[in-house]
């Protein structure tokens, strides 16, 4: 269910407390399904997925597994097939298939986040409490530092790394 039409989220989000955290705060794609089945994010096993942005279903094609048929659950489907810790080379192909395609994914295992930027902007903030990968800084921290463009971010309990997908 979307977060902001979860009645429920204000009482629990309080007391939720873990050492890796995905939140998608996102609503479909226009012109795409805006059931709850459209909402990220999206599982498979231990992988959670968002995607911010947007991809040609076409480009894509259908996947039996995928739980909607808007473009991140077709995405989503097809990642989880190829493999969620091959994300890199998942959005270098797509991105030559669908040179407009905007492929900001977030992934996670519950150990590790996995972030792509890719058409779109991706912010990191670094804090000694943690680190927080969003599509946008959600406020005017100056520790926020951009992605550059067609990069992946990891993130695990020992270190950030940035890597150039286009290297």
């Amino acid at each position: 269910r979307p977060l902001w039409s979860d009645a429920s989220f204000a009482s629990v989000a309080p007391v939720i407390f873990s050492a890796c955290v995905l939140a998608a705060v996102r609503s479909a794609t226009a012109g795409m399904p805006a059931d709850e089945t459209a909402a990220a994010p999206f599982a498979s096993g231990r992988w959670l997925l968002s995607h911010n942005g947007v991809v040609d279903r076409a480009v894509l094609g259908p996947h039996p597994a995928a739980e909607s048929a808007c473009d991140s659950a077709q995405l989503a489907a097809h990642l989880f097939e190829f493999g969620p810790e091959r994300v890199g080379d998942f959005v270098i192909d797509l991105g030559k298939r669908d040179p407009g395609a905007r492929l900001n994914l977030l992934l996670t295992d519950g150990r590790r986040v996995l972030a792509t930027r890719w058409n779109d902007t991706l912010s990191v903030l670094r804090t000694d409490e943690g680190v927080v990968v969003a599509s946008e800084p959600y406020d005017d921290d100056p520790r926020w530092a951009d992605v550059p463009d067609h990069h992946l971010v990891e993130v695990s309990a020992d270190a950030v790394t940035t890597t150039d997908l286009e290297a």
